[in-house]
């Protein structure tokens, strides 16, 4: 599933290779840095069963390939069997993308017999303990059996690791760990910064000697599991002196439907303000991918503001991310301020800055993803 800091880039040729369906922003882990909107609860008016069947028959009209189930945790909607039937009877490659709450054997079985082709786990700690206070629940065990299972079912699986702060120390356990479970890939996706990591960015965000540290331990990793184990390390851009092309640029090769039906060219865009974006209740994907303004808003180079516009570099990182040009800048067609050609590059150095002194100062509580609103709380 490509994502901001993936390193892929791919032409689509017009086509959302990439589709992935929130099914419900409902979830029970409180993680700091979940990419759900922070006032999730106003999206209850979920999809209903049939709604996300037409939604996965329209996908493949238009061309997509690979399928993620999304959320919040999909394992909590009781139609994910079928919908992974579905999905695999009209030729998509499936990806479960779960905390594993809500997996067990029995299910696990169910979802292999429906198709399912792939299984994206999150971990959050290699210990019960900071796993407890990352997530807000003691689900430790729970995750580290249900992989197992996950394994013994046959699955390709991989493991992703939310990065920050907190648990980049723990690089080379969760590379040892997962070569125990016997994963195939593992994935160090340093967070990126928009909803309820946003909240939480002064006090997730890493150090640059733990980033430089962190890294240099997954490239020894490489050269010494070697094909055993494929280790992919997504460092937060802020640290970057040029930005991603998240997504492969806007409205290129991605497409996220959110639980009600909203059309997105990323599962952050919503957060951009003053862009309508279609829903699939009211529009057809087609029209919605091929002609909706939103979809179209920026796509090309003819939208970019200078430095962009006559730099060398525009069709290789389309301007950067358009959620992070907007929430740092307040206007999504500024340059992302991670290009060290932004004017307002100066933002990043001091966000960068300040996570250097944080980490003399000792840390703050996090805001816990909670009912949909911020709420601060002492659990760390």
């Amino acid at each position: 599933m490509p994502k901001a800091g993936s390193g892929l880039s791919l032409d689509g040729l017009g086509m959302p290779l990439w589709l992935v369906i929130e099914l419900t922003y409902k979830c029970p882990l409180k993680c700091p840095w979940c990419s759900n909107p922070v006032d999730f609860d106003r999206y209850r008016n979920e999809l209903t069963t049939q709604e996300w069947k037409s939604v996965l028959r329209e996908g493949r009209r238009l061309g997509s390939l690979q399928l993620g189930f999304s959320g919040g945790e999909p394992m909590l909607r009781r139609d994910l069997e079928e919908l992974v039937e579905e999905a695999d009877r009209l030729g998509y490659y499936t990806n479960l993308i779960t905390s594993g709450v809500g997996l067990n054997p029995k299910r696990l079985r169910a979802l292999k017999k429906a198709g399912l082709k792939q299984i994206q786990l999150s971990l959050q700690a290699c210990d019960q303990e900071l796993n407890e206070k990352l997530v807000g629940l003691d689900v430790f065990d729970h995750k580290i059996s249900i992989a197992r299972t996950i394994k013994a079912e046959g699955f390709p699986m991989v493991l992703n690791v939310p990065v920050s702060r907190y648990n980049i120390d723990q690089t080379e356990a969760f590379i040892e760990l997962a070569a125990d479970l016997g994963v195939e890939y593992v994935e160090f996706a340093n967070l990126q910064y928009y909803n309820w990591a946003l909240l939480n960015r002064a006090e997730l965000l890493p150090t640059r000697e733990q980033l430089a540290r962190s890294e240099a331990q997954v490239n020894a990793a490489r050269e010494r599991l070697g094909k055993k184990l494929t280790i992919y390390f997504v460092v937060p851009d802020y640290h970057d002196q040029r930005p991603k092309a998240c997504m492969n640029g806007w409205g290129s090769i991605h497409l996220t439907i959110a639980p009600d039906g909203t059309a997105l060219p990323c599962q952050e865009a919503r957060l951009i303000k003053g862009i309508d974006f279609p829903n699939v209740r009211e529009h057809g994907l087609d029209w919605i991918w091929n002609t909706s303004p939103g979809f179209n808003q920026f796509r090309g180079d003819t939208w970019m503001k200078e430095p962009c516009r006559s730099c060398s570099e525009r069709e290789k990182d389309f301007g950067g991310c358009r959620c992070q040009a907007f929430l740092l800048t307040g206007d999504a067609s500024n340059t992302d301020p991670v290009c060290a050609k932004s004017p307002n590059r100066h933002l990043i150095d001091d966000l960068i800055s300040g996570a250097e002194k944080r980490e003399s100062c000792g840390s703050k509580p996090l805001i816990m993803r909670e009912g949909g609103y911020p709420r601060r709380t002492d659990v760390i």
